[in-house]
Parts: structure tokens; sequence; C-alpha cells
């Protein structure tokens, strides 16, 4: 009687855990840390969300981790910036730089340690064909950089 009675206090214990556990919602997984990143780009050819896209998707492609092993993110960060226009014969014209700078606590200190800039023109393009080629020279910089600093 004693073994049957500790056997049901044991099953209610159990049962009651279990319960609790799937009332519980997961904790979300930390998201990893990221690199301070500044962009001075043009509105005209470049907005700050794709900028911030190009520069996720490159330095996840290159291998998150194993750069900021190599580049502390406390100690580094990177500046981008893509400017340009249009000519007076409708020629877009864009230029994209993307620099590795060191960090000073929240800032980043204009002292570039690696720099890429790329530049292309295009005639005829409308605006967002002139956009769409300053998204695509920036990731041009970016992998440039980032080529740079893992091999």
């Amino acid at each position: 009687m004693m073994l049957r009675l500790l056997t049901a206090a044991l099953l209610a214990t159990v049962t009651a855990t279990a319960a609790q556990a799937a009332d519980t919602p997961a904790k979300a997984p930390k998201a990893a840390p990221k690199y301070l990143i500044v962009d001075r780009s043009s509105e005209a050819v470049m907005d700050k969300a794709t900028a911030e896209a190009e520069w996720a998707k490159q330095i996840e492609a290159k291998g998150a981790k194993r750069l900021a092993k190599l580049y502390p993110l406390a100690k580094w960060g990177f500046i981008s910036q893509v400017e340009g226009g249009f000519t007076a014969d409708k020629t877009c014209v864009v230029t994209a730089r993307a620099m590795l700078v060191p960090r000073a606590g929240k800032v980043l200190q204009f002292v570039p340690d690696k720099t890429a800039t790329v530049f292309d023109a295009k005639a005829g393009a409308d605006a967002a064909a002139c956009k769409a080629l300053g998204a695509a020279k920036l990731g041009e910089a970016i992998d440039s950089v980032l080529s740079s600093l893992v091999k």
C-alpha cells in the first residue's frame, strides 16, 4: 500500500511538472551580437534598410563567427557610403565605399583600416535602376573588404 501511495505521488509530481513546462513559453534564442555599422549614403541611390541588409547578408556569407574572432565586435565596426545620381544626359553614376574602422566605445573612429571603393555608370536608367545599381556596387565593395579580412 505504501508503494502504491509513493507511486501515485511520484506520478502526480511528474505530470504537474510536465504540464507546467508545457504552459511556459520557450525562451527565444539569444540574438547574435552584431557589428556597429554606420551608413552615410545618399538617399537618392541607397536607403538605410538596403545597406543594413547587404551588410548582414555579406557578413553571414563570409562567416560571422570567424570574422568576429579575428576582428572583435567591441573593437571594430563598418562604415558604408553610396553616392551618386544622374548626369545631364540621364546617365546614372554611382560610387560605393565600404570601410573597416576601429571602434571607440559606442562610436566609430573614421580611421579606415581596410577600404574598398567601387563605381559604375548606367546610361538611360530610371531612379529604381539607379538604386539597384547602388545596391549592387555596395555589395561588391562590402565583398571586397570582407574578402580581405577573412580568407
